[in-house]
């Protein structure tokens, strides 16, 4: 894109939007002290960017299946020299046009939703049934933790770390107010046995035009548990846990992370606020600041155990877009692993994988004492 075709804003003194050679946002984000990059031009001869794939509605279970053929084709893998998440350097070009940064946000160039925004809407109960598609609508981001491409979250620094929960915040606020939205899931996969793609330090964050089977069931057994109540359901668990203490990990002014009584999985951890709050965007900048280094010192805890670092996925759960849902569901993580043993991972059995009825191998107890037991 050439420089006269640049098209950004800067609300704030810390961020700053852009738009990459094929017109997809990116947002850069400045650790405190930082300037934002000045020279963001992206001069590549991308295709032009394509239809959104298809949605269908499992006419079984009623949940919305992305088909997404187009992400055959997306980037696996690459070596160093050829990492799209790295900075653009040395006439190499890469998904981040500029020679430095802190932290960036972009619109996935394969995503499984998107570009295209808009509502859809599931057929009623006993209406005639038909294999009708609807376009994947909706919006798939990247969030690069930082320009060094080896690493973690984990290995940020504190400065870092509070950039990127910034970023969580900053764009779970747009997200959310974008046409058609339901809702904001921000996650990370991390490590080649959980099935990244890229080795680059970074997350990603998807936009929903419809509420997903899991945040559904949460809200729904949220909002039961509140009409009964009018307390959350969440807050009500974290009382528990801390008051029996066996599954406590850490504590802190703002928020606490322990293992879940009935943790599915070898390796899994919760880190809950103790006040109501549905999002990343409701947070209070003190709240933020304790957030960010309490999750990079859990993700430390996890790498911690074994000599080798932990594959994990991190899950953030946020409150759906409808107001029915935001007094009863609460922000929270569920930090999960399949790491059993230093040379083990639990694989799914047809017990979890095709009927949900998970077994854990391993005392949620256990598990606690251990993670407390890592020195940072």
């Amino acid at each position: 894109m050439v420089a006269e075709n640049f098209e950004a804003k800067a609300l704030a003194d810390h961020w700053i939007s852009h738009r990459l050679a094929d017109g997809r946002e990116s947002v850069f984000f400045a650790d405190p002290g930082h300037a934002i990059p000045t020279e963001i031009i992206d001069d590549r001869k991308l295709d032009p960017r394509g239809e959104p794939g298809e949605l269908r509605l499992d006419r079984l279970t009623g949940d919305w299946v992305a088909v997404a053929a187009h992400r055959q084709s997306r980037t696996y893998l690459p070596p160093k020299e050829q990492c799209p998440l790295c900075p653009s350097v040395g006439g190499r070009h890469s998904e981040i046009p500029t020679e430095d940064f802190d932290v960036v946000v972009f619109e996935n160039r394969f995503p499984s939703l998107g570009p295209a925004l808009g509502q859809i809407h599931s057929p009623e109960l006993g209406a005639p049934i038909t294999d009708a598609p609807v376009p994947a609508v909706g919006r798939c981001e990247v969030v690069v933790f930082t320009p060094d491409h080896a690493g973690s979250f984990g290995s940020l620094t504190d400065e870092r770390a509070r950039t990127v929960v910034e970023a969580w915040a900053h764009r779970t606020r747009e997200l959310s107010a974008k046409e058609g939205i339901e809702q904001v899931f921000i996650f990370e996969n991390r490590g080649q046995d959980i099935g990244v793609t890229l080795h680059h330090p970074h997350g990603q964050i998807y936009a929903y035009p419809y509420v997903t089977p899991t945040a559904k069931k949460i809200a729904q057994r949220a909002r039961d548990h509140f009409e009964k109540t009018q307390t959350a359901l969440l807050g009500e668990i974290l009382e528990s846990e801390i008051a029996d203490g066996s599954r406590i990990v850490s504590r802190g002014e703002h928020f606490t992370v322990f293992v879940p009584y009935a943790a599915r999985w070898p390796l899994e951890a919760h880190l809950v606020p103790h006040r109501h709050v549905p999002d990343f965007a409701a947070l209070t900048e003190e709240e933020k600041d304790e957030l960010a280094i309490m999750y990079r010192d859990l993700l430390r805890r996890f790498d911690g155990l074994y000599d080798t670092p932990t594959p994990y996925i991190a899950a953030w759960h946020q409150a759906p877009i409808n107001d029915a849902d935001r007094e009863a569901t609460r922000l929270h993580l569920q930090l999960t692993s399949p790491r059993r043993a230093a040379d083990k991972l639990k694989f799914l059995a047809g017990s979890e994988a095709a009927m949900g009825a998970f077994i854990n191998d391993i005392t949620p107890e256990q598990t606690a004492a251990r993670l407390r037991e890592v020195s940072l």
